[in-house]
């Protein structure tokens, strides 16, 4: 059994409490025998997926498989061409390189629900859409490479995972994967 998620924001990536205020996915009334495949932090939202089968960790997770994970990063700032480039080439994290990634600017999402509670609006501080597909999954490595660049994060949705996107969902939806969408997740 394979299921994709529509993770919320302020929601673990776990079954249990970690004695912080937030959700967890026993609130989404999911099946027991599911374990998450990877993780979001609290503060990220998007596509989480959950297994009962042992090998999906490693098929999808692994640097060495170079799967891509896409992501809509809101960012403070105007974002220049220049520091797009950098985040493409890698940046320095945690004293070590990230490896090179695919990275830029987008419009704005019209298709993402609004984030409850909504990100900070502020008149003088514009805020910038990025699109940016990773191939390792460092611990809040995204909101770090943004930093890096001096564009802090302000809202990180996952939307793929391979080829498979996450539909137009509600955050909170979820449902199993059928066999050819399990198989977008290697490609």
């Amino acid at each position: 059994m394979m299921i994709s998620i529509y993770k919320p924001f302020q929601m673990l990536s776990q079954f249990s409490p970690d004695g912080s205020q937030n959700a967890t996915l026993k609130d989404l009334d999911l099946p027991t025998s599911v374990h998450p495949i990877g993780r979001l932090d609290a503060d990220s939202e998007g596509l989480l997926l959950l297994t009962n089968k042992h090998g999906w960790e490693d098929k999808l997770l692994h640097p060495k498989r170079n799967h891509g994970k896409t992501y809509w990063a809101q960012v403070d700032g105007a974002v220049t061409p220049e520091s797009v480039e950098r985040l493409c080439r890698g940046v320095v994290i945690q004293g070590k390189p990230t490896k090179k990634c695919e990275a830029c600017v987008i419009e704005p999402p019209d298709s993402l629900p609004e984030r409850q509670p909504p990100v900070r609006f502020r008149k003088s501080v514009p805020t910038t859409w990025l699109e940016v597909t990773l191939y390792e999954g460092r611990n809040r490595q995204l909101r770090r490479m943004t930093a890096a660049i001096g564009h802090p994060s302000l809202r990180i949705v996952r939307t793929a995972i391979g080829k498979y996107r996450l539909p137009h969902w509600a955050p909170g939806s979820w449902r199993e994967l059928q066999e050819q969408e399990k198989r977008q997740l290697t490609r």
